[in-house]
């Protein structure tokens, strides 16, 4: 590992002006890792990339990483999981270690393994422990359909109905963003029915960052598990799983973390669950104890830590990709990566602030400052006419009903003038004649 970076200097004040986004990507001291990165591109120009809280960029190394994992196994087939300068049974152990840093956790407590939907019915087997009046699962309402299909089929299996077991937190209010005071007033309104809470780290829709920390210490207060679905929030905000005490979390790793399209995802569970025996499980060959798993024995006996929970064998190729973004992760540094974002993101506030200042725009900013790369911007009328004329410039952003556009400016590939160009842009049309259908 390269030695780290020089952190940014802290700044609370900004100037509005290119010059300035300019000085800005001029000081940025990670700036090269953009070069990283492969670029969408119309007739040969780069597009202004803002869509990493949905599909990250492909690492230019991805490709030399998926034809070395070919060229192993056309050089040595089976054999390429336990020789060669890259044996593929070591390819889960690297991957721990250049991820545990970025969630804030042990590495025995990390397990990559599946896909996001996966192992959120995996760990609902592990954690969902209903006893006599506390059966219910608190969740936030208009949750990503990953979160809200797997729980409502899970109870479902069960032989329950979703709308008896279910507890959908919503925004109170008029307000749009669900807050941690409503998730932790819906925990203690609840207290006695409550068995698990489920919550997005970070909401998709609105970009809000909930305090993880805050609602794992309320929900165990009341003697509920837990977990978190980390999709929005992995590669993209600091994670400290281990210290808060949450008891699982589980994410995809092809938004923040670039491992591309159906990445192999990734699970976290606490290490004082490791050796509870009273955790029911769905269990599979490949999170049998290691040392003994080629034995085929007929009784289960687990990895005693969170590979445990493992159930195929991995896809070396997806192990590749994730391998190959996460190596540029460790090169540009956590903590810079981290320093550079968070001036980012006061960036683009500034430069928003200013755009829903004005009157003609018609447009509110739904993110609050808790949140990580992306902004979510609600427009009260033409708000798809605002996001094709944006898509026209070269800018990829994306629509949701009713009448919101996100977007991400993610600090290894992305710049402060990227920034400031989507402001001028965003203010150009809101002002332009033509907005009006």
């Amino acid at each position: 590992m390269e030695e780290e970076l020089e952190l940014f200097d802290d700044m609370t004040t900004f100037e509005l002006t290119k010059e300035y986004a300019l000085q800005l990507d001029q000081d940025d001291r990670i700036a090269s890792f953009r070069n990283r990165f492969l670029f969408p591109q119309k007739q040969g120009i780069p597009k202004t990339y803002f869509l990493g809280n949905s599909l990250g960029l492909q690492p230019v190394s991805a490709r030399l990483a998926m034809a070395k994992v070919l060229e192993q196994w056309a050089d040595d087939g089976v054999e390429s999981f336990f020789q060669g300068n890259d044996p593929w049974l070591n390819f889960h152990g690297l991957l721990v270690k250049k991820l545990s840093e970025i969630a804030g956790a042990k590495n025995s407590e990390l397990s990559i393994m599946n896909q996001l939907s996966v192992n959120i019915h995996l760990m609902l087997v592990s954690f969902y422990k209903p006893v006599g009046k506390r059966k219910k699962i608190l969740i936030e309402s208009k949750a990503f359909p990953s979160d809200q299909y797997a729980v409502d089929s899970f109870i479902k299996l069960l032989g329950q109905d979703p709308q008896d077991i279910l507890i959908e937190v919503k925004p109170s209010g008029e307000n749009q963003v669900l807050q941690d005071e409503d998730v932790v007033a819906a925990i203690h309104q609840h207290a006695d029915e409550i068995a698990l809470v489920f919550i997005g780290g970070i909401n998709y829709y609105t970009g809000h960052v909930f305090d993880m920390k805050h609602i794992t210490q309320e929900g165990h207060k009341i003697g509920a598990m837990v977990g978190f679905d980390l999709a929005h929030a992995i590669g993209n905000i600091e994670l400290n799983l281990h210290d808060w005490d949450v008891d699982f979390a589980c994410w995809c790793s092809y938004k923040y973390l670039n491992a591309g399209p159906g990445a192999v995802g990734a699970v976290f569970v606490h290490e004082r669950h490791h050796l509870d025996a009273s955790l029911k499980r769905l269990t599979g060959w490949w999170g049998y104890k290691k040392e003994d798993r080629f034995l085929m024995e007929d009784s289960f006996v687990p990895e005693p830590d969170a590979t445990g929970w493992q159930l195929s064998t991995p896809s070396i190729f997806l192990f590749a990709c994730l391998k190959a973004s996460l190596s540029i992760f460790e090169e540009a540094g956590w903590k810079n990566i981290l320093a550079k974002q968070n001036k980012m993101k006061g960036w683009l506030k500034f430069l928003i602030d200013d755009i829903t200042s004005m009157e003609e725009a018609h447009v509110k900013c739904l993110t609050p400052d808790s949140r990580g790369c992306q902004v979510s911007l609600f427009f009260q009328e033409n708000g798809k006419i605002v996001y094709d004329q944006l898509t026209e410039a070269g800018f990829m952003v994306d629509w949701r009903e009713p009448g919101v556009i996100r977007l991400a400016p993610v600090p290894l590939y992305n710049t402060f003038e990227e920034v400031w160009s989507f402001y001028e842009t965003l203010k150009s049309i809101l002002t332009s004649s033509n907005i009006k259908p």
